[in-house]
């Protein structure tokens, strides 16, 4: 049974350098016809001629371990669609679910349940699974448990991916662990990203690593060898080598605002990924969570382990564009490629999603000028519609 809908009168931008002020036709979840003026008859119509309102794709969150209440971790089919339903009310289409380091079989039970996932209509789409830890450096776990960190291992990895349904799309690891280089090198040639994060690696192992297939650092400045002149550390890499995009969390507490700014004019935006790193308190009151077996005390800001440490966040994708939006005046061509384009090239999804364009899966924002969220669409249901109090 075919379903369509019509978005009728609003600035549609594309991501691909295009804008043009006019109507969207979908039919069963992809994108038909963008032109000025459409006629076609839809089943349904979002007439947004009454409303100064704007369309985007929808944005792609790369590192997210929960929200609502929910996490990767729990293993259980009711973890990631209480996710996957949460995630749109912040504009997020698509999404990798992300572990944490934890015993081998409590990451073997996150991995084949994400395996077996299946998306319900007006949810966000799993695109595969974020591997965090626990190939990770003992001396930056941050909120990862010591206990449980590994060196990195090929034989237990490919265990992981097998029974993750080869769905592991990006590996967080610290390359300058025994066997680090090699470990880089089998996700290279297994079409995986491996990004640099809870390293603490010198600017030259980090480096080596970009040259050995490493693509990415995740969230930048946290839980990795800070910049010093006299040695830049893994930070300094991701500023000069140019194969690496950075991941950062633009919530202004993990990284001050003249550090974001600093790696949005050294990076551009063609190589800036926005994520949220979220925990399961997103969307909650502050109180007390858990975190992986440790518990966190959730403020209205942040979130932290009794020692201070920060444990994720409770930054939306609404959020962090705002802050970027703000913090450094980019264009929306800039905006969609930091909260969305990017991530979908750098798991190898752009054909799909990431832009807006024929053919491609109706994932999509519509949002005010202030950059509020007015409707998400995930494939061409309407998965969220913001209330209005009279």
């Amino acid at each position: 049974m075919s379903h369509t809908l019509l978005l009728k009168q609003l600035m549609i931008h594309t991501g691909t350098g295009t804008s043009i002020k006019g109507d969207l036709f979908i039919e069963n979840g992809k994108i038909i016809e963008i032109s000025s003026s459409i006629t076609r008859e839809a089943d349904q119509v979002i007439d947004c001629s009454s409303h100064n309102w704007m369309v985007v794709p929808g944005f792609i969150d790369l590192h997210i371990h929960g929200a609502a209440g929910h996490d990767t971790m729990d293993a259980a089919p009711d973890a990631l669609h209480g996710i996957a339903r949460a995630l749109p009310q912040e504009g997020t289409t698509g999404f990798l679910a992300t572990t944490m380091t934890q015993s081998p079989d409590a990451i073997s039970a996150a991995l084949s349940n994400a395996d077996a996932f299946e998306k319900e209509n007006g949810e966000a789409e799993l695109l595969g699974i974020h591997l965090e830890g626990p190939f990770l450096s003992p001396e930056r776990a941050g909120a990862q448990p010591v206990e449980f960190i590994l060196p990195p291992s090929i034989e237990q990895f490919d265990r992981w991916l097998e029974e993750s349904g080869h769905q592991i799309r990006l590996v967080t690891m610290a390359p300058e662990q025994e066997n680090g280089l090699s470990f880089v090198k089998h996700l290279r040639d297994k079409g995986i990203i491996a990004s640099i994060g809870h390293s603490d690696a010198t600017i030259e192992q980090a480096i080596e690593a970009a040259e050995a297939g490493a693509h990415q650092v995740t969230h930048l400045y946290n839980q990795m060898s800070p910049f010093h002149h006299r040695e830049p550390g893994v930070v300094g890499a991701a500023f000069l080598e140019d194969k690496l995009s950075i991941e950062i969390i633009v919530d202004f507490v993990h990284s001050h605002k003249k550090a974001v700014e600093l790696a949005y004019k050294q990076k551009g935006a063609e190589k800036v990924i926005l994520i949220t790193d979220a925990m399961r308190a997103k969307g909650l009151p502050a109180g007390l969570y858990d975190l992986g077996g440790q518990q966190v005390t959730v403020s209205e800001k942040d979130a932290r382990l009794q020692d201070g440490t920060l444990a994720g966040s409770i930054l939306t994708m609404e959020e962090a564009v705002k802050n970027i939006a703000a913090l450094t005046n980019c264009s929306m061509q800039e905006l969609i490629a930091m909260s969305s384009a990017n991530a979908a090239k750098q798991i190898g999804v752009f054909d799909r999603k990431g832009s807006i364009d024929v053919n491609k899966d109706a994932d999509l924002v519509i949002m005010d000028e202030d950059l509020s969220i007015q409707f998400t669409l995930c494939r061409g249901d309407i998965a969220y519609k913001k209330e209005v109090h009279p």
